[in-house]
């Protein structure tokens, strides 16, 4: 939907399976429309579109997708972002590190994210920006102690010079947002700062790209990272960084205790990656791949060696707190709408992603999927009302 200040908010549409097209568009026929008919029943509806690469491929038939497109009109819906982070089946199986597979040093990721461009450039309403977010390049990981591949920088130059060729040939603004996440290669505010430099230096001298390749931020990754998003976002700006979109989402937070880390293991599961920062007066002191190995690594050590607060990449839902004595970082979000409240220039693109909803502990599960992104839509709402930016 479109809020004040030209800004426009979606879901996205990754908390429904959606393996190929068939399964993609049947969410959106029964799921979304079920969220938009409490939500925004008689105005334009804004969907954050997921796309796994089997279903960009075959939505790129031109009868798929007149079809699809005859039903935004008829629903009074548009698509202004899609989500290519992850290439390939996001539900009911292991994901953890596949997620980055293939990552930006691989042909296949250059020519999944173009696909999404030629996509969305014959979907997107006029006068609308359109963006798509992907990972950060890479995972750590996958890396090591090594230098960054050349491919990785060789592959986004070509997607900028791919973005820059469509936007000019259809008069619109497109733009790629690389998203920061805990052990991604690059995690923080400065190390992506640092990676887009080099990007740049890759490209040369003219900073043209800059208009088409940017940050997707996403404040529960920057809130697991102990950032501050005035400092954050600021760098990210001050350095001539675009914010492309912006996820609106919170993560998991404790205060290290046996009975805080006994509930933190209900959140343990075997789909999703859910990397553990731990921190002492703020300052990050140690960080896991994933929660199980944090929790192992805790055994048998005492309290004062874990830090004074872990925080944990587990997408928690906006409006409900998981409970005492676990925490979320809804400040987080609520300090980034307090920055865009000062400068609504800042991001145009707000994308509330809780996909989490399979894996969370029961308790959590109140009602069905749609009653959980109607009450987040709620809280976002109600936020950004507060701050006369809905």
């Amino acid at each position: 939907m479109q809020l004040n200040h030209g800004i426009h908010l979606a879901y996205c549409t990754n908390v429904h399976r959606g393996g190929d097209w068939s399964e993609t568009f049947d969410s959106l026929k029964h799921d979304v429309m079920r969220v938009r008919k409490q939500v925004s029943p008689d105005k334009p509806y804004a969907i954050g579109l997921r796309l796994s690469a089997n279903a960009a491929r075959e939505l790129s038939d031109p009868q798929l997708l007149l079809e699809f497109q005859r039903w935004l009109e008829q629903n009074n819906s548009y698509v202004f972002t899609i989500n290519g982070f992850p290439y390939g089946e996001f539900h009911g199986t292991r994901v953890k590190e596949k997620v980055y597979m293939p990552d930006w040093s691989k042909p296949e990721r250059l020519e999944y994210t173009n696909l999404l461009f030629d996509l969305l450039s014959q979907i997107l309403p006029e006068g609308v920006d359109g963006s798509v977010s992907t990972l950060p390049a890479s995972f750590k990981e996958f890396i090591g102690n090594g230098e960054v591949p050349k491919a990785i920088y060789q592959n986004l130059e070509s997607c900028f010079r791919y973005i820059e060729k469509i936007a000019a040939g259809n008069s619109q603004d497109l733009h790629l947002g690389l998203e920061p996440e805990p052990l991604g290669l690059f995690e923080t505010s400065a190390e992506t700062i640092d990676f887009l430099d080099d990007l740049g230096n890759h490209i040369g001298s003219d900073n043209t790209w800059r208009n088409f390749v940017g940050v997707n931020y996403d404040t529960c990754h920057l809130a697991v990272e102990f950032e501050e998003p005035s400092l954050a976002i600021g760098n990210l700006l001050d350095s001539g960084y675009r914010i492309s979109k912006i996820h609106i989402s919170s993560a998991l937070s404790v205060v290290p205790s046996k009975a805080a880390l006994e509930s933190l293991a209900e959140f343990h599961e075997e789909v999703y990656l859910h990397q553990v920062v731990s921190a002492r007066e703020g300052e990050v002191i140690q960080r896991f791949k994933d929660l199980d190995l944090g929790l192992q690594n805790a055994a048998g050590q005492s309290f004062g060696g874990l830090g004074d607060e872990w925080r944990i990449h587990f997408h928690v839902p906006l409006h409900a707190s998981p409970g005492t004595p676990l925490g979320d970082t809804r400040d987080h979000v609520t300090s980034t709408f307090d920055l865009i409240q000062k400068n609504p220039d800042i991001c145009k693109h707000l994308e509330m992603e809780t996909y989490t909803w399979e894996v969370l502990p029961e308790e959590l599960r109140t009602g069905d999927v749609v009653d959980q992104v109607v009450k987040e839509y709620e809280w976002t709402l109600a936020e950004l009302m507060s701050r006369d930016l809905a």
